[in-house]
C-alpha cells in the first residue's frame, strides 16, 4: 500500500535536490506561449487545477498535440482506446481536458494540495503508483533531471529496471517552465536558477585583480614620456640612425 503523505514528503525532498540533465528549454518555451497558456487557463478556470499542471500533463500524455485528449493521448474527437478507455467524442479539446481532469482517475479537479510535494505526488498519480511501490522515482516525473536514472514500465505490468524514459518528465517541465514565467507559484517554493539550468555549470574565471593587470612602464631614457623634450630628441636620434643604416 503506498502511503500518499510519505510520497508527497519524497517528492517534495527530490524537487529540493533536481538538477536538470536534458535540455528543456525549447519545449517549456512552447507550453508558456501565450496561446497555449489561455487555452490552459481556460480549463484552470473550469476545474480549479493550476494551469501550469495541465499543460505538462498534455506534454506528457500528447507531446501537446491539441488533437490529442488530456487523459491519455487518444484523439478527443473519437471513443478512447486506451486508459481511461470509453471516454469521448468530446466537442473539444477543452472539453476532453475536463472530462479527464473531473471525471476520470486520479480527479485532479477535486486535489486541494497544490504545494510541490502534493502537485508532483498528483501527477504521479495521474501515470500511476507502480515506480512507488517500487521505491523507485517515476520517469513521468524525474525523467531528464539526476533524480532518475532508468527504470521504466515498458508496456502495461512489464517493468524493465534498465529502460530509460526518453520522454521528458513533468518535474523538469515545471522547474524550466518557472524560469520563463514568474506567475508559475507553488506555496512555499521559489525557483533556484541553477536546478532549472539546462547547460553543465562550468567554473567561473576569476576577475583580475590590480596585481594581475599589466601596469605601463615609468617614463625613462628608453621609454620617454610623450610629448617631453625627451620624446623629441629621441625622435632626432632615431632618424639620424635610420640615415646611417640606409648608407
Amino acid at each position: 500500500m503506498i502511503h500518499l503523505i510519505a510520497l508527497r514528503r519524497a517528492n517534495a525532498k527530490r524537487w529540493a535536490n533536481a538538477r536538470l540533465t536534458r535540455n528543456f528549454a525549447s519545449v517549456a518555451k512552447h507550453l508558456v506561449a501565450l496561446g497555449a497558456k489561455t487555452r490552459y487557463r481556460n480549463v484552470e478556470a473550469k476545474t480549479g487545477v493550476p494551469w501550469a499542471v495541465i499543460a505538462v500533463i498534455h506534454e506528457r500524455e500528447s507531446s501537446q498535440d491539441w488533437t490529442g485528449s488530456l487523459a491519455q493521448g487518444d484523439p478527443w474527437n473519437g471513443i478512447s482506446v486506451h486508459v481511461p478507455a470509453g471516454r469521448g467524442p468530446f466537442s473539444s479539446w477543452e472539453d476532453a481536458a475536463i472530462d479527464a481532469l473531473v471525471n476520470c482517475a486520479p480527479h485532479a479537479a477535486h486535489n486541494k494540495d497544490w504545494s510541490i510535494g502534493g502537485t508532483l505526488t498528483k501527477l504521479e498519480e495521474y501515470n500511476g503508483l507502480g515506480y512507488a511501490s517500487r521505491d523507485r522515482p517515476s520517469p513521468y516525473l524525474w525523467s531528464g533531471t539526476d533524480q532518475y536514472l532508468s527504470g521504466k514500465y515498458t508496456r502495461d505490468g512489464v517493468y524493465d529496471p534498465n529502460a530509460v524514459d526518453s520522454q521528458l518528465g513533468c518535474a523538469g517541465l515545471l522547474l524550466a517552465m518557472m524560469t520563463l514565467d514568474p506567475t508559475i507559484t507553488f506555496t512555499g517554493v521559489t525557483i533556484r536558477p541553477a536546478a532549472a539550468s539546462t547547460a553543465p555549470v562550468s567554473p567561473t574565471s576569476p576577475k583580475p585583480s590590480s596585481r594581475d593587470v599589466a601596469k605601463p612602464l615609468p617614463p625613462s631614457i628608453t621609454n620617454p614620456a610623450k610629448g617631453s623634450i625627451g620624446a623629441a630628441i629621441a625622435s632626432v636620434l632615431s632618424a639620424i640612425l635610420s640615415t646611417f643604416k640606409r648608407k
